[in-house]
């Protein structure tokens, strides 16, 4: 049955420690705790020296790292994975808050379509941070697209690799 925008279900599920939420045709929401400070878990998402540490999956590395961290500057980060397959994500950072939000376009080169926007957002309460991603696609078919790629694994094996380096920070 096609879902259409007058009878959308919003859809949550697990995925490990993440949640992940369909909240419309067009978003995507995801959600981790981390047993860190906010301002720590911002400081990992500013600099290739943190990013390289956890961006990706366990098996990936990361040989090329470019930064612009401010508003209007550019990112390009590629993945290697064990066979020597490249995965290049890029994007432009269009709003830095420190340490409450990140804004910035998202794209997964190979995928058809505009990059998404997503703004990440750092609540801290009792010294743990509620990190949110929330991504807009654009379309329900680019939506559904970097869902069927394994978008969510692969998010939620990141999220485990921050948890793993926001340790290393302190």
């Amino acid at each position: 049955m096609t879902t259409t925008s007058a009878d959308f279900e919003r859809v949550s599920r697990r995925v490990g420690a993440m949640s992940l939420s369909l909240v419309s045709e067009t978003e995507i929401v995801m959600t981790r705790q981390f047993d860190a400070p906010r301002a720590l878990v911002f400081r990992a998402h500013s600099s290739c020296e943190h990013i390289r540490a956890w961006f990706g999956r366990h098996q990936d590395s990361m040989p090329s790292c470019e930064m612009d961290f401010r508003p209007a500057g550019k990112w390009r980060f590629v993945n290697r994975d064990e066979e020597g397959s490249e995965f290049v994500f890029f994007g432009e950072y269009l709003e830095i808050v420190e340490p409450e939000r990140i804004t910035w376009t998202f794209g997964f080169e190979g995928m058809s379509g505009d990059a998404s926007v997503e703004t990440l957002t750092f609540e801290e309460h009792d010294g743990r941070t509620t990190l949110r991603a929330h991504a807009d696609y654009g379309s329900r078919e680019a939506r559904d697209a970097m869902i069927a790629s394994g978008m969510e694994n692969g998010a939620a094996e990141t999220w485990d690799r921050l948890a793993e380096h926001l340790v290393t920070m302190s």
